[in-house]
């Protein structure tokens, strides 16, 4: 049996996968090129990717292969289609990152609600030590007690979101993106109503067709100009032009990111002159990104490939 991981410095070179070698021969690769598939693959049993394109043309040479592991939950990059024709079957993770996202969503509200890059420089530059009052609360925030937040997407990590942002005492109403999803203890709106109520709005929603660009100018127009925006979904549900207007003309007080729709991000980012780190945060996709969640997601891997192997 040989496994090969595919693009291994996707999860970090500080989670141990020595485990791998007990289920057969395990060969990594810090990242591969569509072009170096073809090469690596061509003896496998198992795929183990996170972004690889897996298709015809970059495995129909892999005579042994059985099973393809995707260290996501998305699954956009396999050819579905072509693996059922050949018999080979494939794995996705889901649940892995629930705590790591919501987390990550928390923080990003709290750094941008309470001002924290003002504060910490204020007392980094030395005008603390040289102040005469004991407080300093030139740049105003205020308590999430209170509230409205509105949730984009309640699924797994958006009702972790709603259930942390309950305790803190705010006010939860959620879209569903595909107008299914009611979720018990939460009042569903339809959107233009979560837009124009919200003092918190985050996204938690998956890139459909229904939700590309679902965050366009006339979105954010709708937005109350003291809402704090926040996306950990995908990067493409948000028009990033139009968002960046937003936060230069002030049509809203603030957004985090961790997602873009260009990932690494593009050097011609509309978001890049935006320097005001009071008015917008953009972290490099971490949000999933926790020791605990890489170390649960190779965990759920490596069962899923010794359950298979056992079958």
């Amino acid at each position: 049996m040989k496994i090969v991981f595919l693009d291994a410095k996707s999860v970090g070179e500080d989670i141990n996968l020595s485990k791998y070698s007990e289920l057969g021969d395990f060969a990594t690769y810090d990242f591969t090129t569509q072009e170096q598939i073809l090469e690596r693959v061509c003896d496998a049993d198992v795929i183990i990717t996170n972004k690889c394109t897996i298709n015809e043309s970059s495995v129909g040479n892999a005579k042994n292969l059985k099973l393809v592991c995707v260290t996501a939950t998305g699954t956009n990059n396999l050819d579905k289609p072509y693996l059922e024709q050949k018999g080979i079957a494939w794995r996705n993770v889901a649940g892995y990152s629930t705590e790591s996202v919501a987390q990550h969503t928390f923080a990003m509200l709290f750094y941008l609600l309470e001002k924290l890059s003002y504060y910490d420089a204020y007392v980094k530059d030395g005008k603390y030590a040289n102040d005469t009052s004991f407080t300093h609360f030139a740049e105003h925030f205020h308590e999430i007690n209170g509230k409205t937040w509105g949730i984009i997407g309640l699924g797994n990590i958006g009702r972790r979101v709603a259930d942390i942002a309950k305790m803190f005492g705010a006010n939860v109403i959620y879209y569903s993106t595909t107008g299914k999803n009611t979720q018990n203890g939460y009042n569903r709106v339809d959107f233009d109503t979560l837009l124009a109520t919200s003092d918190i709005v985050s996204v938690h929603a998956p890139l459909t067709p229904e939700t590309e660009r679902l965050m366009n100018a006339e979105a954010f127009r709708k937005m109350k100009s003291s809402a704090i925006f926040i996306n950990v979904g995908r990067g493409a549900i948000v028009d990033e032009q139009a968002l960046a207007d937003a936060i230069d003309n002030r049509v809203i007080t603030a957004a985090g990111l961790d997602v873009l729709t260009e990932e690494p991000m593009n050097p011609n980012s509309p978001f890049l002159h935006i320097q005001d780190s009071k008015r917008l945060l953009i972290t490099p996709h971490i949000a999933w990104a926790s020791v605990e969640a890489r170390t649960k997601l190779m965990d759920i891997v490596y069962n899923q490939i010794k359950d298979y192997i056992t079958q």
